[in-house]
């Protein structure tokens, strides 16, 4: 059965290098902003740089990102991609649902960030390194504690995602007794 986020073809061994770029500038990027996100939120609010360099480069980033995605998400609806690892079964769905999973939050996770932003009384915005991007959300500080919570808690489960991705493919690569289960060759 072919999946929504897959269009595979059993003769490719590895994934678009288009994908596999974006992939790990993604992962680079995903790791910074969940770093910066937490440095932001423990630094004490009368350090000039929290509000002036880390907010600002946080909110540009996570536009980035949201972008890599969408743009992720078209070229693996046209591209050719490797056929599913042998994996047992259980394997075979617990890797589906985490994939999925993640491209949910990872698109989820940014528009709660620009929820929040947009909502908050005080906010200058959204900006795309320089470019403002519209507020299309009212300002009400209510709505704005909802989206913040959102937008940590999601991106925690992101972060709890991505580690479990990180271990099923070592698994895969060190422990697996099937050298066909190692996945992380299709991707680098």
């Amino acid at each position: 059965m072919q999946s929504v986020i897959h269009n595979v073809h059993p003769t490719i061994d590895k994934y678009p290098a288009t994908l596999r770029i974006l992939h790990w500038v993604r992962a680079v990027l995903i790791l910074g902003l969940i770093a910066a996100g937490f440095t932001m939120t423990e630094l004490n609010d009368e350090i000039t740089a929290k509000f002036d360099l880390l907010y600002p480069w946080h909110k540009s980033f996570g536009v980035l990102v949201f972008l890599i995605v969408l743009a992720q998400l078209a070229i693996r609806a046209v591209s050719r991609l490797p056929a599913p690892a042998p994996l047992p079964a259980h394997e075979k769905i617990l890797s589906h649902v985490v994939h999925v999973t993640i491209y949910a939050l990872l698109l989820i996770v940014p528009l709660m960030g620009y929820a929040m932003s947009s909502s908050y009384a005080e906010s200058d915005g959204v900006f795309f390194f320089g470019i403002h991007v519209p507020e299309l959300l009212p300002k009400n500080n209510d709505n704005f504690k909802l989206f913040q919570l959102l937008h940590k808690t999601l991106a925690y489960s992101l972060l709890a995602l991505i580690t479990l991705h990180v271990a099923g493919a070592l698994k895969h690569r060190f422990l697996d007794k099937d050298p066909r289960t190692d996945v992380l060759p299709r991707m680098i």
